[in-house]
This record gives structure tokens, sequence and C-alpha cells, in this order.
């Protein structure tokens, strides 16, 4: 399986070129050259199946060439140690919880895949630096998927005082080989910087970089798993199934239609944002127009310009109406979100996150037009990761859990930086 640019100026990569490279040098993102959907075989009896089995049927095709067999299942082994359950709150409604790992959030799957991935690959005395910009949850998982893995540092750069307090935590108080860098500015200007240093002939001419946002295949591809995972719990309702996908750079719902790809039987995706509207509107006008983002209670999707709608629109050969016909798209404010977070809570006694909500609401847009199907939304991290948010608006003080706790007490570490320049020279004399 080869990898090639989206930008289709640069050579075919092998998997692990394009975890190594991060990005493609024409600024392209990778992508494998082929998807071979599954058999219908591995769908009809999905249910008798491990999830370690599942991932690897599934993962196989894009990282055999360069990952042996038994080492996949080893680093599989080491991802997939958490459940994925898919809870049921009203009829034909049901949520799908990522947010049992280490950091409680859906990254996890990702950042631990590449992190294991990348301990693989990495060579004697050829050290790899990450660096990684985070809205939110990227930081925490990528910080504690690489905590103490051999030859690689991870730089983070997040918005100051755009992330909740927990989520600031799980990414500046770990130390080791994780350093936090806080910006002043929003993700997309942290993104831009990420992706500046990338061009940046002077660095790389001293460092070998890579991203760890999900612009890299190894953090976006396994992101397919938990989709499956939900079917193969969903299949037996016997009824069309929908995927509501709270979405901001667009990786883990582009993830899903992959899952789509593979053969998985699915009706639709709904990717669901709040204000940060720009897909939303793309899908109704047929123009794309990035714009700066602005906050909001559900932070991880605060983006203004999601790097993996290109993924998305190239697996359907950009072809708008194509695209219409898979996927629906709707923005929310906080108003709804926050009136959700409390209809849920009141109708169903589930407490959601603010991202969960959001997905809620996306689902129901949906089913008011197709009311036979089952729709799953993703709920992507814990609702304590937003305690504040979430317990004004249920009134009622949430549990602690033990994987937060470890975080409570600990000293914040950060590098304030404004610009560019600063990054750099941070990079060169770290």
């Amino acid at each position: 399986m080869k990898y090639y640019s989206l930008h289709k100026e640069a050579p075919e990569v092998t998997f692990e070129e394009a975890v190594v490279n991060g990005i493609a040098p024409d600024r392209g993102l990778y992508f494998p050259e082929s998807i071979t959907p599954l058999p219908d075989s591995f769908f009809k009896h999905i249910q008798d199946l491990s999830d370690q089995e599942i991932a690897f049927n599934a993962i196989h095709q894009f990282v055999s060439e360069v990952i042996p067999n038994e080492k996949l299942k080893e680093i599989l082994a080491n991802v997939l140690d958490f459940e994925f359950p898919l809870v049921e709150i009203e009829e034909d409604v049901a949520v799908l919880e990522l947010f049992h790992g280490p950091t409680m959030a859906f990254k996890d799957v990702g950042a631990r895949f590449m992190a294991n991935c990348l301990g693989y690959f990495s060579k004697e005395n050829n050290d790899v630096t990450v660096l990684v910009a985070t809205s939110g949850d990227t930081g925490g998982a990528v910080a504690n998927g690489f905590l103490g893995v051999k030859g690689v540092k991870v730089v983070i750069l997040y918005p100051s005082g755009k992330v909740s307090d927990i989520q600031e935590r799980q990414l500046t108080t770990l130390g080791q080989n994780i350093t936090a860098l806080e910006v002043d500015g929003t993700f997309d200007d942290c993104q831009k910087m990420v992706k500046t240093a990338f061009l940046d002939q002077q660095l790389l001419e001293h460092m070998q970089l890579t991203s760890a946002n999900s612009i890299n295949v190894a953090r976006w591809l396994p992101q397919l798993f938990y989709f499956l995972f939900a079917y193969k719990q969903a299949k037996s309702k016997g009824k069309e199934i929908v995927f509501s996908v709270p979405s901001g750079n667009f990786g883990n719902i582009c993830a899903g239609i992959v899952a789509q790809k593979l053969g998985m039987p699915v009706k639709h995706f709904i990717a669901a944002t709040n204000i940060n509207d720009t897909v939303p509107e793309f899908m109704k006008t047929g123009n794309y127009n990035p714009k700066p983002s602005s906050a909001t209670i559900s932070n991880a999707m605060d983006v203004g310009d999601p790097s993996n709608f290109i993924r998305i629109r190239h697996l359907f050969q950009n072809d708008l109406e194509l695209l219409r016909r898979h996927l629906s798209s709707y923005s929310f404010n906080d108003t709804r979100t926050r009136e959700t977070l409390l209809k849920i809570y009141k109708e169903t006694g589930y407490v959601a996150d603010p991202h969960g909500a959001v997905g809620y609401l996306g689902l129901k847009k949906y089913q008011d037009n197709f009311p036979d199907t089952y729709g799953i939304f993703l709920e992507t991290a814990h609702p304590v990761k937003f305690l504040d948010v979430v317990e004004e608006t249920v009134s009622k003080k949430l549990e602690i859990p033990v994987q937060i706790q470890k975080v409570m007490d600990k000293e914040k570490e950060s590098i304030s930086i404004s610009s560019y320049e600063q990054l750099k020279q941070f990079l060169l004399n770290p």
C-alpha cells in the first residue's frame, strides 16, 4: 500500500514514510492509494469477532507492508484495552461512548496507535519531534500516548484560555518528553504555526518533524475502528444505521466514511458542528469559505478551516451531489447545546458533554425527515472534562473518574508564545 499527496505534486510513500513525514512535501495530506472492501462475510459474522480482530482486519491493508502481522496484533492489544459501549438512551437513539480510555476522549485510539507505530519505526539516533496543535482533547491524548516513548519528543501548542481546566492539566502536567506551548491566539493560529514549521527548511535541516494531528494517517485511520464496533453492537436492531459525529477538524467522521468504503452498512453520516459552520455552509452553497474560529463551550470543535474535509471531498470525487447523498451537516449554537444537555438529562437521565449534545442535535434533526433509522451519536469526551458547563447546566454534581483525579493536583508547566518565530526559536534551542 502506497500513500499519495492529495496535492499530487509529491512522490508516493510507504505507510512508515507517511507517518514519519506527517504531511507531504507539497503540503498535501497523505491518502491511501486504494481502499479494498472487506468481504461480506466479515460484516455478516462481525458479532463473533473481538474488537482486536475487527481492528486487525480493518487496518491490515493500510499497514501490512511495513508492520508484520504479529507486531500489528501487539499494537492493537496495547491500543484497544478499554471498552466502546453503545448505550441506548431512547427508542432508535444510542450514544457510542468513546471516553473510557486513559484521557477520557476519543482521540486516545488514534494517539496511542500512532505512538506505537512511531515507537516501532524509530531508529537508533534518529529522534523525531512530534509537533501538534490542539483545540482541547488532542493534546492530552497525544501527551499520554507518547509519554516516555524512546526517540520521540512531543511539543503541543494550545490556545491560551480556550481549553477547559482539565484538558489543560492533561497536557501540561506530564513532563518527561512532553512540552506544552501556550499560544496567545486561537486553535487556527496554533494549527497555522504547525503547518508553517513543516515548510521551514531551516527547521527541517536540524530535525525530523512529524504531526500527531489527524492530518497524520496513523492518527486518522484507526478512528474507523469504533464505527465498526458500533455496527457490531447495533446490527441486531435490523434498521438502517446513521451516525452523527460532533465535528471539528473532521478526521473522525472522515474515518467513519472510510469504514463505509470498507463495506460497513450505514445509511448516512451527519457532521454536527457548533457555530464554526464552514462545512454546513459549504454543504448548502457549494462554496468553501474558511473563517476565523469562534470560541464555544464545545471547544474541541472550534475549527474554522477543518483540515480533513479535503479527504472527505476526495472520497466522493469532489462531487458535491454525491457527497450530499452520504453526508449532511448542521450547526448549533451554545444556547441550543445547553438546552439539549438539560433535555437529555431530564428525559433520559443520561449526562452528555457539550460535544455529544451537538451530535444528538444533529441526529434528531436528520431523524425528523428519516424517522425509521437507528441513530448513533458519538460521545467524544467524558462530561467531567467540561465540569463547570455540565454541572451548571444539569444541576448535578459529577463524580471525578480516576483518570482525571490523577492530574487534578499536579502543577501546570507551559511556555507562553505569541508568534511563529518564538516557536521556531524554541524548536531550534529547546
